[in-house]
């Protein structure tokens, strides 16, 4: 086939040199993820962080091709060499195409109120044989399904494609913090993509970055830790995400509550919804929900008789999120002296308030013992020899386990308010106040009486 050419504003151009891998972006399953923002809620606070994770999916695939091509250099010569095997470059591009199937709308909150895994639903539509992704792969390989199913789940036996996929530096990585930094405008996440490429060697078992680039690799890990700090953790949109964990969890149990009575529940959530609420949701039902689909939801919850559900929906649509202070472990007891304070005020802590931990490091080293051990990055050393990146980098041996983030306690704006006249709560108000000190949460502050 001739080349296809998509136009991207981080990769410039995404090449499709192969009938396979355009088949499958023209596939339901994978159209369907236009309809998902790869950012979720954070495009309340970066107003032009609307990309999906179609153009997400697309460029890691992109990243890949540039890999692919580039380690064929470095190509397998004997069994067991280390070397990079040509043969791998089709399983490696359709996973990297479709390593993010499976995502649900509003993804990290949809996943932890409805109790599912976009890794496990990704896996699940690969080899569901009704899907046209499914039939596509098996069209040009029987065993293709399998194999890339098991590149998500991590057990594929070629830990090199693996590693491309799914580790502290790969394609997927390379791709979101690009990408991310573009449409939110943070160009603190930028790093040298085609520099890092270019210093990739194959070597038993993985991928190694040649010494003479660490400063590459230093640059990547520095970006990696801005983005987190200032996009992915911002309080605001932390904000936003606790008021649609409280409504979607309220939604729940107002569901669950009218089965018990066996009330009518019809017109309660759209029919696409509604499987979600009953823990029973097939791949066929799964792949009707987007972006759209709870919203639609919302904005029915939005004129509910309920009104705590009814409140959490207006503050969802139109952008009032929770407001937040810094907690410690010192200073957490005193969340007992203000919680009371926002319940005078009129607020139910249970939907209105949160504690909540955003923590990441920015590099770690591999514990095979940990629930989620994460591969460690290997400089390639002149003689032939690798060296873990934090014994060659002070820079990164400086952060490596260290965590960034923060916990932070979230509450409704109206606790903040400074000009309450005539308002009955306004002594409520400067009283809680009195616990909050440069965005922290203190021991009543010893203010000045002038």
């Amino acid at each position: 086939m001739r080349e296809k050419v998509f136009r991207d504003p981080v990769h410039n151009f995404i090449h499709v040199n192969d009938p396979l891998i355009l088949e499958l972006i023209d596939t339901r399953e994978f159209q369907r993820l236009r309809r998902i923002k790869q950012l979720g809620v954070a495009n309340t606070v970066f107003h032009t962080a609307e990309h999906s994770r179609f153009s997400h999916s697309l460029g890691v695939y992109e990243v890949s091709r540039q890999i692919a091509n580039h380690l064929e250099r470095f190509a397998s010569q004997a069994p067991g060499d280390g070397g990079w095997q040509v043969e791998e470059r089709r399983v490696l591009l359709v996973a990297a195409l479709l390593h993010d199937l499976g995502h649900g709308p509003y993804s990290h909150t949809f996943e932890s109120i409805f109790k599912t895994n976009h890794e496990k639903f990704t896996q699940d539509i690969i080899l569901n044989k009704t899907t046209e992704v499914h039939q596509v792969l098996m069209k040009y390989d029987e065993k293709l399904p399998a194999k890339v199913a098991s590149v998500i789940a991590k057990t594929y036996d070629n830990k090199q494609v693996v590693a491309l996929i799914s580790s502290q530096i790969d394609a997927d990585r390379m791709d979101y913090l690009l990408r991310d930094a573009y449409y939110s405008g943070a160009t603190y996440g930028t790093f040298d993509l085609a520099r890092i490429i270019h210093l990739m060697r194959p070597v038993v078992d993985g991928i190694a970055f040649e010494q003479k680039g660490m400063a590459t690799v230093e640059d990547y890990i520095i970006s990696r830790y801005q983005m987190y700090e200032q996009v992915y953790f911002h309080p605001v949109s932390r904000g936003i995400e606790v008021v649609l964990t409280h409504l979607l969890d309220r939604a729940m149990e107002l569901y669950q509550d009218q089965q018990k009575k066996q009330i009518s529940i019809d017109n309660f959530v759209t029919p696409d919804l509604k499987p979600l609420f009953e823990y029973s949701v097939s791949i066929e039902q799964y792949l009707d929900l987007d972006d759209a689909s709870i919203l639609e939801n919302i904005n029915l919850w939005r004129h509910s008789s309920d009104k705590v559900l009814a409140e959490l929906s207006m503050r969802f649509l139109d952008r009032k999120p929770l407001k937040s202070i810094e907690i410690s472990p010192k200073t957490r007891h005193y969340l007992s002296k203000i919680r009371p304070l926002i319940e005078e005020a009129g607020f139910n802590v249970k939907y209105y308030t949160a504690e909540n931990d955003s923590f990441d490091t920015a590099y770690d080293l591999y514990h095979p013992e940990a629930k989620h051990a994460k591969t460690q990055i290997e400089m390639l050393q002149p003689d032939g020899s690798l060296a873990e990146l934090s014994t060659q980098s002070s820079l990164v041996k400086a952060l490596t386990g260290r965590s960034y983030g923060n916990a932070r306690y979230f509450f409704p704006a109206e606790m903040l308010m400074e000009q309450t006249t005539g308002d009955l709560m306004a002594p409520v108000y400067q009283e809680f106040q009195k616990y909050v000190h440069n965005g922290a949460l203190i021991g009543i502050y010893p203010r000045n009486s002038d």
